[in-house]
């Protein structure tokens, strides 16, 4: 009977565990929103959108197959809660074990005490638990009813009108009616906006975390709810923010294109525009937003880890134990004969040893921690809320402190191996100022402008609250949301409050820059030889006749011109000023005489606009060069008067028509001599039409003064130019248009089809806008496409990296001479850029290309074929970018200074000095890369640089060590030399590869660090995840941008900085701070902090509990192994669970074994986490080995005290338990580095709470223990004075050894550090001693200096 029941306990036991998975599951497929259950037919097909009005039943029957626009992101309902909770902690390993031996106390053979107290730990675990999830889910459904309780415009086929409608009734297929600063509620596409131009403005800010306006148009239709009978097709519902892909097929048949511009999503806030209608595409859980919200980042720690490692090692002793005392209950039943007490004699010895063993479980049980888990969970979150309220983790300019996403990885921190860091952004400020500039291969190096940003950053810190380089001159927020009839409030999604308050109240006195796009209004001081020579185009006082050598050719006038609207015009910056932000002004012409007299100039036979499009034909007649001159002459001069210029002043690459008869070494010297017949006999030619040409010029007066008058009609307009505010995606754009702004190239407005310029001697042109190709990282450029103000030609407009626009250039074919010029110009450039890139400039290509009319019209059949496309349209779109891209003009060169961030050397020396390797994963230049590892310290002039650029995958075969690397790598204290790897991105390709993999990797390791330049956002991961996987190293990771977002999700930890590349690495990371400084008391303070607390409090845990299960298994030997205890059950229980649980918690948030200041001062004693010096598997045994010691003392002292007297079990069981609660909280004490009154209160209410029960047990309890009777014991016991006796004598002896070993580690610290003085009384562990010794070259500073001597 007694195996049946055993049999039947265990069985139902793993039925319970079944049923409530079957309930799980159940209750799981019942609440699932009904995206879970579309079938698979559905998803293979694309998504089809109708009008929700339609009467066609099969298309409403559609409809509704999609999911409604109601949002849960709560885990359990009322039914569902107790079966799906408990469900999921018993993914625990713990809690199914502790829930076994509860149920196993049933079992009357084996029952060691009563049912219902074996219950009580596992139920106080499950239950406070459940409390917190339950608490958490709560407050996920007061925010689920929030959002989906919000009201929107829902057009209504029925009423014929727009009526009010919550979220969660909005339904695909419907129209939806918004104004400004309303929240989108769905993803819809947008049909309709007030905006003259077809152009909606939203803020993605809930989204990504972009302040900047981001422009969308409508889909070219004529829109009215009851005439849209429209069928859109559309791919299946995905997370991809930047994609969408789509037709819209009208009743006629046509098809028009849909893509991301045309998708206003879910979230995101209307700006700037007083109405706008759309259809909805995707709505609720199938919205872009909701895709892409995957909640808190769960990722497992090392030490948790090791910790489950330790546990089954703690389960191994278990179960030994319980084997020792099985075996030793069948011997002493063989060899028990005419016993005087009462013995089951029926049982034979070996099944009476099995049941023994089982008892034994039970009465073991806590030598597995089963509170270390909720406890570790407790101790995580005081850390954080320490670490995020550390003011020197806080940016008072920006206003933001660290974010600890990730919950659970906090010791990680202090276990770092190896840094990946991306460099723009990350070790530089990412506010890009224009340096210099390289034109038609000349080179202007703004000399000016480079003493002025000498000067700038010490006057950039002297401001407090603002950024020189970022307009802050108002709030983002105030001016996104004066805009007229603007006037509704706006919900933020993060905060889940109206702020219309704070919107609506102007301009900020405060102002937080991360707030604003890139608006930077530095201003750049122009080069005043370029000035000169635009100055060409305006100035009246330069004859026709004049050829002197410092007068530009028209061909250099073209390229400087073109290369300044290019500049002006290729990107996609919002314009905006204090007056009306953001505002999209009319693309008004105020020069209107222009092309009347452009046309009366041809029926002149006159060509003065050539000069003005790329190689055109040198006229013969009726078109000298200085005509363009003189026609823009009339124009409205610049107001920038550049300083005087000495003679003998030169430039780099000389201009090539400056004296064709001088011989010199020069190329462009040479090529133009070449040319100097041709020059001469256009000269000749100007000389003879100048008198005609003064003829003309003068019949031209009336209609040039009517120029000059609408130029004037704009005075007042210009005057505030100061006030036009550039609002750019990246600072590189904002940076440009400046540059461009200040040679009087101004980007004045922009509207979907045109762009307002003012050209310098011209005054305010529109710009015919075709095509955008936006950058992206694959292309590495961007281009627009426009029809040029001048000419009237096609034009293509791309900047983009040096490395690709090379590639795309080619010679025109034509005259020797223009083929020369080309290659001369696109030689000179090269240098320049090499040089720029040695200066650490971030470089960009300027290129050109005109079009024919066929040539044009051909390729944007192509271009909206692949737009119109669903299937390949990536592939279709990159191969029309590249069928247009190609055959490019060089215009020029710009380089654009990025400083690095302050203490980014220092920061680095001390993660180096920590044993921390740094590598730089970029994809800039090779020149500006090694540039910016000098300036941060990271390659010294002592290191051997070792580049790696293979033309082939052969070479990669013949990597071998460096010489004597491995000998500096052995002593990467920081000081020493060693070799820096710089390796670029067609050969990281290669070294990725399985054959080269190991290579790459040894090469790496015998390197202080390694530079990875021009490398993709996929080579980033591959990096970190090779590193991370075959050296089986901690690797941490941290960048600003969206390149970084895959490098940083591949580390062990991710770190994003909330710099000015928006906000998706801070959302993909598990902390995010806003300066790389940061790093250095994050990692060297908080992560040894973190490392150590909970490495001692896990050992801790570990000690105590063996500690105290000892003391039940010694006395195992005195009662023949029969699994009786010393003890009542409920001190058994609760000994562990509560009396000694809370110490452990107060000592793992606020111990510090090391002062801050001598953390800081000495990274070297960082090394001691990330080389495991603290928790590894010897110092697990050792805290194994001194338990069992301790339990040795605690139980024999008063064994051999009380020999021979007739004191009871519980009798003697009460000082043995009073020794080990002093035992273990003092030996907390001994452990703990830092003690506080908070300490101290514990430590007593600790002690207060066991005397207070126990005693009242002893008073109150009479058969709340059975078979035993603690009545009167305990204060029998207290009442007489060997009891404290023995508890002192057994506390001192069995901490004795402790306690000498932390005062030797403490003098051995003092001895290798080469501190005397006396030692204070608050020990540190001897595991430092062998650090101090490796570093004792490092100075001691005065902190670290007095912390030693304490």
């Amino acid at each position: 009977e007694k195996r049946i029941y055993v049999q039947v306990v265990k069985r139902g036991t793993v039925l319970l565990l079944l049923l409530l998975t079957l309930m799980s599951k159940l209750m799981f497929s019942l609440e699932c929103p009904l995206r879970f259950r579309t079938s698979t037919e559905r998803l293979e097909r694309k998504r089809t959108v109708v009008s929700s009005a339609t009467d066609d039943e099969q298309l409403i029957k559609l409809l509704k197959s999609y999911g409604s626009n109601k949002i849960r992101t709560t885990k359990y309902s009322l039914l569902s809660f107790l079966p799906k909770n408990l469900f999921a902690q018993l993914h625990r390993f713990a809690n199914v074990y502790f829930i076994f031996l509860a149920a196993l106390n049933f079992v009357p053979v084996v029952e060691a005490f009563q049912p219902e107290i074996a219950m009580a730990p596992i139920l106080l675990v499950l239950t406070v638990t459940a409390i917190k999830d339950l608490w958490e889910d709560y407050r996920r459904l007061i925010s689920d009813r929030f959002i989906n309780g919000l009201r929107c415009q829902v057009y209504s086929s029925l009423q014929k009108d727009y009526i009010e409608q919550r979220w969660q009734d909005v339904r695909v297929g419907d129209f939806i009616r918004l104004s400004c600063n309303e929240i989108i509620p769905a993803d819809m596409l947008l049909l309709y906006s007030s905006d003259p131009h077809g152009v909606c403005y939203i803020e993605t800010a809930n989204l990504d975390g972009e302040t900047n306006l981001k422009q969308r148009q409508v889909v070219g239709v004529e829109f009215t709810p009851e005439s849209f009978h429209s069928r859109i097709e559309c791919e299946n519902p995905n997370n991809n923010l930047s994609k969408f892909r789509g037709y819209m097929e009208h009743s006629t048949k046509g098809r028009v294109g849909l893509h991301n511009n045309n998708l206003l999503l879910r979230s995101c806030t209307v700006r700037n525009t007083e109405t706008v209608v759309g259809i909805v595409v995707y709505a609720g859980h199938e919205t872009k937003a909701m895709m892409n919200n995957s909640g808190p980042r769960y990722k497992r720690s090392q030490m948790e880890r090791r910790l489950n490692i330790d546990i089954l090692w703690c389960v191994l002793l278990l179960i030994i134990m319980c084997l020792t005392a099985a075996i030793g209950h069948g011997l002493w039943l063989q060899q028990l004969k005419d016993p005087i007490f009462l013995v089951d004699t029926e049982t034979s010895p070996a099944l009476a040893g099995f049941y023994v063993f089982w008892t034994m479980i039970i009465v073991l049980q806590v030598l597995i921690p089963i509170s270390l888990y909720v406890s570790i969970e407790i101790v995580k979150l005081g850390q954080i809320y320490f670490i995020q309220n550390d003011l020197a983790l806080y940016n008072d300019q920006l206003d933001s402190r660290i974010q600890c996403r990730a919950l659970n990885i906090t010791e990680d921190l202090g276990q770092i191996q190896y840094l990946f860091s991306d460099k723009t952004g990350t070790l530089t400020e990412n506010k890009m100022v224009f340096r210099r500039c390289s034109v038609y291969g000349i080179e202007y190096p703004h000399e000016e402008n480079a003493r002025r940003l000498e000067v700038y950053e010490p006057e950039e810190n002297k401001v407090t609250g603002q950024s020189v380089t970022l307009r802050s001159g108002c709030s983002a927020r105030s001016l996104s949301c004066r805009s007229v009839n603007c006037n509704q409030s706006s919900v933020s999604l993060h905060t889940l409050t109206a702020d219309s308050e704070e919107e609506q109240d102007g301009p900020s006195s405060h102002v937080q820059p991360r707030s604003c796009a890139f608006c930077s209004r530095m201003e750049v001081v122009p080069d005043p030889e370029l000035v000169r020579k635009l100055d060409c185009l305006a100035s009246p006082a330069v004859s026709v006749s004049d050829s002197s050598s410092r007068t530009p050719s028209s061909l250099e006038l073209t390229y400087i011109t073109d290369f300044f609207l290019a500049l002006a015009i290729c990107n996609s910056v919002v314009v905006s000023s204090p007056s009306q932000p953001r505002h999209v002004p009319e693309a008004r012409i105020p020069l209107k005489s222009l092309e009347d007299i452009k046309l009366m100039f041809q029926r002149m036979n006159f060509s003065p606009f050539s000069a003005l499009s790329a190689f055109s034909p040198p006229q013969t007649k009726d078109s000298p060069r200085s005509f363009t001159r003189r026609l823009f002459a009339r124009g409205k001069a610049g107001s920038f008067t550049p300083p005087a210029i000495p003679a003998s002043s030169t430039k780099e690459g000389a201009d090539p028509d400056q004296d064709v008869n001088l011989e010199t070494s020069n190329p462009s010297h040479k090529l133009d001599s070449s040319g100097s017949e041709n020059e001469e006999n256009n000269k000749v030619e100007d000389r003879e039409t100048e008198d005609d040409l003064r003829d003309k010029l003068a019949k031209l007066d009336g209609a040039a003064d009517g120029m000059e008058t609408s130029t004037e009609e704009l005075d007042t307009e210009n005057s505030a130019d100061d006030e036009l505010l550039y609002e750019a995606e990246s600072p590189d754009e904002a940076a440009l248009v400046h540059a461009a702004r200040a040679y009087r190239c101004t980007l004045r407005g922009r509207s979907p089809e045109n762009l307002l310029v003012d050209l310098p001697g011209i005054g305010c042109l529109a710009v015919r806008l075709l095509h955008i190709l936006p950058f992206d990282s694959n292309r590495k450029r961007m281009s627009v496409v426009v029809r040029h103000p001048l000419t009237g030609q096609v034009v293509v407009y791309t900047k983009g990296a040096d490395s690709v626009i090379m590639d795309l250039l080619e010679a025109p074919q034509g005259a020797e001479q223009l083929g020369d010029r080309c290659s001369h110009i696109r030689e000179q450039t090269q240098k320049h850029l090499d040089s720029y890139a040695r200066e650490g400039l971030r470089t960009l290509c300027i290129a050109k290309k005109v079009l024919e009319e066929e040539e044009y019209e051909l390729w944007l059949k192509r271009q909206l074929y692949a737009e119109a496309s669903i299937e390949d349209r990536e592939e279709l779109l990159m191969e029309s970018a590249h069928r247009l891209e190609t055959n490019l003009t060089l215009l020029g060169a710009t380089g654009i200074v990025d400083r690095l961030q302050e203490e980014v050397p220092e920061t680095i020396r001390a993660l180096q000095r920590a044993g921390i390797k740094v590598w730089v994963l970029t994809g800039d230049k090779q020149e500006t890369a090694i540039n910016i590892a000098c300036a941060c310290k990271l390659l010294r002039p002592n290191d051997q640089l070792l580049t790696v650029n293979c033309g082939s995958k052969r070479c990669g075969e013949n990597w071998s060590e460096p010489p004597s690397a491995g000998r500096s790598a052995e002593s990467s204290s920081g000081a020493a030399a060693g070799f820096i790897l710089v390796i670029d991105g067609r050969t990281l390709d290669w070294a990725l590869q399985d054959e080269l993999r190991s290579d790459f990797l040894e090469l790496s390791r015998q390197c202080k660090a390694v530079i990875c330049c021009r490398s993709t956002p996929l080579q980033k991961s591959e990096v970190v995840r090779l590193v991370r996987d075959q050296l089986k190293v901690m690797t941490l990771a941290v960048g600003d941008g969206a390149n970084d977002v895959s490098m940083i999700q591949v580390a062990d930890v991710g770190i994003g900085i909330s710099g000015q590349e928006g906000m998706q690495a801070v959302m993909s990371s598990d902390f995010a701070i806003s300066r790389f400084k940061h790093l250095r008391k994050l990692l060297l303070v908080h992560g040894h902090w973190c490392y150590s607390r909970l490495a001692n409090m896990i050992l801790y845990f570990f000690y105590k509990n063996v500690m105290y299960v000892n003391l039940l298994f010694w006395y195992q030997f005195f009662c023949g192994f029969s699994g009786s205890v010393m003890t009542n059950s409920w001190v058994l229980i609760l000994f562990n669970l509560l009396f000694t649980s809370v110490p452990p918690l107060i000592y793992g948030v606020l111990d510090q074994d090391v002062p801050a200041d001598a953390l800081m001062e000495l990274p070297e004693l960082y090394q001691a986490g990330h080389t495991s010096k603290i928790y590894i598997p010897r110092t697990f045994w050792l805290t194994i080995l001194d338990g069992f010691y301790q339990s040795l003392i605690c139980f024999f002292v008063p064994y051999f005290t009380y020999a021979g007297s007739d004191i009871g079990d519980l009798s003697f069981g009460s000082p043995i338990n009073t020794s080990a609660l002093l035992i273990i909280l003092l030996h907390q004490v001994i452990e703990s580095h830092t003690l506080t009154w908070l300490h101290g209160i514990v430590l007593l209410g600790s002690g207060v709470s066991y005397f207070a029960f126990v005693l009242l047990l002893s008073l109150w309890c009479v058969t709340c223990s059975p078979p035993t009777n603690p009545l009167g014991v305990e204060t029998l016991q207290m009442s007489q004075p060997l009891f404290y006796m023995v508890c002192a004598l057994t506390t001192v002896v069995a901490l004795l050894p402790r306690s000498a070993n932390q005062q030797t580690g403490a003098e051995s610290i003092h001895s290798n550090a080469g501190v005397g003085g006396p030692s204070g009384s608050t020990p540190t562990g001897g595991w430092l001693a062998p650090r101090f010794q490796e570093s004792q070259t490092v100075p001691v500073q005065e902190p670290a200096l007095l912390w030693l001597r304490r």
